[in-house]
């Protein structure tokens, strides 16, 4: 952290009001951050954290219009009173939702693109280009579009395209949220490692603190209700339970350590796995907790609903990204499709829900094989909740996106309206019903997308990355709302990096490389991702 004691970006009694919300979203902000400060700023979905970044980068209030009262100042400029073009050569973002930020055709022209605009040599422009490749491990895939990639692959590109900019704050909007724990990791060290390099300032806005504790911050801003709650060292805070009063999952590690009765405080530096501190009475209680519940009985054998045989797909003549996967999935199951970022599980579910076509295999649902059923058909069986929420958005308000599956099969108005209501109130959106999907954040857009498969209820649902961007409510309220639709009949396919999500169901298909490696018992160690896996060119978590 550098000792200078100007702030680089400086919030005094600031507040911002949407122009189409009736209150202040963020009040009566004070903060200061420090030049070469790493900060992490926490909240549930719909604190504010968003927002309070919109300002720092502009986009707040010139493309979301509102009113700002107070003053802000970022790098010397009356953000408020500048504009985008002026505080992007001071502040550069990773945006939440990695399509949104994709402008070439392929990851090569996107990467490069902030270095065309500022007339750098073509020579030069190349050199850069690749060096920034290969430090996200993207280089093998500068030809690549952007739809030939998985959503951490899109990550990364977005990180690479950041890095080419000069400029002193670098600014991270959910950064790990389409990426799997390990890839996670690399991606904060990769920004730890940025940092280092340029003295740059590094803001962090993400829910999953554990990984980003991976490396050190200085701070954790943890804000709510449009307000700071609190603004800690990571060991103080930790130490508190105001991450689980605000909806925030603490990491697991802690969780533990609580359920065993060990109590934690700064002294105990809760901060990191590795660093934490236990002594032989703590450990004691740890082991007592873990051995003290036996292991659950199988269930029987399901009758088969879907199957897939011998699937075999490349999006690239050439290059398989599928070979050769079989399984079934039962009536009535709960199954974790898991993998790497690039393992081939979005590409899995495209297949099965007619999207892309097989280069080679069969998928049938109740012994019935689907090749010549279009997407629509196998929509009325299999309802598919994309990895990214703005893919499958087509209505400006809520309520009316979350009822269009519904009118378009022709269900009575009378009919429409409760069942699109509980489904908002399942996914934690019932009080922004009226509200444009344009105000919504990365987040809550997610929960408008599981709402609109939900109401149909569908005879399986398939969930690609379900809680990606979700606070600890809302993960907890989706996650119970898929067990309780399990327990009542329907078939839930959840398609993760996430371990803590995976396990969640009683069976484990695991992918690496395009193919299936394990499928079994969830509680077997072997079924879930391990940190130190790569692929098979060597290249971790793509």
């Amino acid at each position: 952290m550098s000792e200078q004691t100007n702030p680089i970006i400086s919030f005094k009694n600031f507040s911002f009001q949407y122009r189409a919300q009736k209150k202040p979203t963020l009040h009566d902000i004070n903060l200061d951050i420090y030049p070469g400060e790493r900060v992490l700023i926490a909240g549930p979905s719909g604190s504010g954290k968003s927002t309070l970044a919109a300002c720092i980068n502009g986009l707040n209030p010139f493309s979301n219009p509102g009113e700002c009262t107070g003053s802000l100042t970022v790098d010397g400029v009356d953000a408020p009173n500048s504009s985008i073009f002026e505080l992007s050569a001071h502040v550069g973002t990773v945006l939440q939702d990695p399509d949104g930020q994709f402008i070439g055709l392929t990851v090569g022209e996107d990467i490069a693109f902030a270095l065309e605009n500022s007339c750098v040599p073509q020579k030069e422009m190349h050199e850069i280009t690749r060096h920034a490749a290969e430090l996200v491990g993207i280089e093998k895939r500068l030809d690549h579009a952007p739809h030939e990639l998985s959503g951490g692959q899109k990550q990364r590109v977005s990180l690479a395209g950041v890095m080419v900019d000069q400029v002193k704050i670098l600014m991270f909007d959910e950064p790990l949220a389409s990426l799997d724990p390990a890839t996670g990791k690399q991606a904060i060290e990769l920004i730890d490692e940025i940092q280092h390099k340029t003295d740059t300032t590094v803001l962090i806005i993400e829910h999953r603190l554990e990984d980003v504790l991976w490396r050190n911050v200085d701070r954790i801003i943890l804000v709510n209700e449009g307000t700071i709650l609190a603004d800690l060292r990571p060991d103080e805070l930790l130490a508190t339970h105001m991450l689980a009063e605000n909806g925030i999952r603490e990491p697991l590690y802690l969780t533990a350590m609580r359920y065993a009765g060990i109590a934690i405080t700064p002294e105990k530096r809760p901060a990191h796995v590795d660093t934490v501190v236990l002594d032989d009475a703590d450990t004691a209680r740890l082991h007592k907790w873990f051995h003290a519940l036996p292991l659950p009985e199988p269930d029987p054998a399901p009758e088969h609903l879907l199957e897939v045989r011998g699937l075999g797909f490349g999006y690239t003549k050439g290059q398989s990204t599928l070979h050769d996967i079989s399984f079934s999935i039962g009536k009535g199951e709960m199954v974790s499709i898991v993998g790497r970022n690039g393992a081939g599980k979005s590409t899995l579910a495209k297949l099965i829900c007619g999207f892309e076509t097989p280069e080679q295999g069969q998928v049938l649902l109740n012994g019935r094989d689907l090749a010549q059923d279009n997407i629509r058909r196998r929509a009325q069986h299999i309802g598919y909740v994309m990895q990214n929420p703005n893919q499958m958005i087509s209505k400006t308000g809520i309520f009316d996106e979350v009822a269009l599956g519904l009118r378009n099969r022709g269900v009575p108005e009378e009919e429409v309206k409760p069942r699109v209501e509980k489904a908002l109130k399942t996914c934690g959106l019932y009080p922004f019903r009226n509200w444009p999907v344009s105000a919504l954040s990365y987040g809550q857009k997610k929960r408008v997308t599981i709402a609109s498969i939900l109401v149909l209820e569908p005879k399986i649902i398939l969930l690609d990355e379900p809680t990606a961007g979700q606070d600890l409510y809302h993960y907890t309220q989706i996650m119970d709302f898929l067990a309780e639709l399990n327990r009542s009949g329907t078939t839930v396919v959840l398609i993760t990096h996430d371990n803590s999500i995976a396990v969640k169901a009683k069976r484990i298909v695991r992918l690496q490389d395009g193919r299936i490696i394990y499928d079994g018992d969830a509680s077997d160690p072997a079924a879930v991702v391990q940190p130190e896996e790569t692929g098979a060119d060597g290249e971790v978590g793509v």
